[in-house]
């Protein structure tokens, strides 16, 4: 991953397909991805705006046009877009999946029966009020045929099927965690 951090890559590579999608300053760029990448990978605004100054510094983005009071427009090179093409079609370059939260449960032997209900109760309460978030989201959208409504709309199922899963697996390991603690104890 040549000593990038997962977070760097990550955004440099959400902010260079964006704007392979649609050229745009940094503030349409940030509009953009507060309505879709963001759902996936979230940044602020330092962070995107600084990893445009790091695409262009690298040749990957350069300035199309430059608007009122200094508004720069940015759009991806050729060397942008062969780099992004190559990213995209070698998942070889992505680093282990690490989910923090599964860990918690993996020790969550550590914690009293009650504690480590608690702890479920709230992982399938989060995956709940994120599957509303993300229906609402899809909801909202007004999806076209392009591609990149295609395939947004893509991640965005896979992330409603994710936190649907996510849910009922936590509602089954909290009926599995009833069965096994007395019932004063829950």
């Amino acid at each position: 991953m040549s000593g990038r951090t997962l977070f760097g890559v990550s955004l440099r590579y959400a902010a260079l397909g964006l704007l392979a999608q649609h050229p745009g300053s940094g503030y349409d760029l940030l509009k953009r991805f507060e309505r879709s990448v963001a759902n996936v990978w979230p940044a602020t605004q330092s962070q995107l705006y600084g990893e445009l100054n790091k695409l262009a510094d690298a040749g990957l983005i350069e300035v199309a046009d430059i608007g009122p009071r200094g508004r720069k427009e940015y759009r991806v090179t050729n060397a942008g877009r062969t780099e992004l093409r190559r990213w995209i079609g070698d998942p070889s370059d992505d680093p282990p999946l690490r989910r923090p939260d599964l860990l918690r449960v993996f020790l969550l032997g550590e914690l009293s029966p009650a504690a480590a209900r608690r702890y479920v109760r709230t992982f399938a309460e989060h995956a709940a009020a994120e599957l509303e978030r993300l229906e609402q989201l899809r909801d909202s959208v007004p999806w076209s045929d392009d591609d990149a409504n295609f395939y947004g709309r893509a991640a965005l199922e896979f992330g409603l099927r994710d936190a649907a899963m996510e849910e009922q697996w936590a509602r089954w390991l909290i009926t599995a965690l009833d069965a096994r603690m007395p019932a004063g104890d829950r």
